[in-house]
């Protein structure tokens, strides 16, 4: 039975998971948009707004949290000079999902992940 059991498993072992979902903060973070599935969308969305809080704290303690969480530390510099201080007025909601039509190979509804 899987009562209580969050999150999407996605098809792949939990490092695999992992990994996935790591580079993908890191991809929205660099590039600020990207294409991918609605339920990666869905599930890398809480994880990137609680690093953008994070970074709006900007304390030490923080940035080393982030730094665990995202794969290159030129991101987390970008996170804590710029997509911090840019948010420092909003109280939360800092992405967007926007679905796309279904992939042409397997129909797999897509999205955009975005930050406002």
């Amino acid at each position: 039975m899987r009562h209580r059991i969050g999150g999407r498993q996605l098809g792949r072992p939990t490092d695999q998971r992992l990994a996935l979902y790591r580079n993908l903060i890191t991809d929205i973070l660099r590039y600020e948009k990207i294409n991918t599935t609605e339920a990666k969308a869905k599930e890398v969305q809480a994880q990137v707004e609680k690093l953008i809080t994070k970074a709006k704290r900007g304390d030490l303690h923080s940035r080393r949290q982030c730094l665990a969480a995202v794969s290159d530390p030129t991101i987390v510099e970008k996170l804590f000079t710029l997509i911090g201080p840019r948010y420092a007025d909003r109280a939360g909601g800092y992405t967007r999902i926007t679905k796309l039509g279904p992939r042409l190979g397997d129909a797999a509804p897509m999205a955009v992940i975005e930050l406002v």
